[in-house]
């Protein structure tokens, strides 16, 4: 199965594990950006957000393609 990853012998489809991969990666960013105060320039919060979270998941998704479909 090229779309499946198998987590403990469930079959774990490939999009889920690379958004949660994300969603963590997204956790840190956004502690960094409130810490360093990025977001006083932002001018709608969630919409940054989810931009940043699309981003970062095109990101993984085309970092762990090769590395997944061995």
């Amino acid at each position: 199965m090229i779309g499946e990853i198998p987590i403990g012998g469930v079959f774990v489809i490939r999009g889920l594990v690379s958004l949660v991969i994300a969603m963590a990666i997204v956790a840190v960013l956004r502690r960094a950006l409130a810490w360093c105060g990025v977001y006083r320039f932002v001018w709608h919060r969630p919409l940054f957000d989810f931009a940043l979270l699309i981003l970062v998941f095109g990101g993984v998704v085309a970092a762990t393609t090769p590395w997944l479909t061995r």
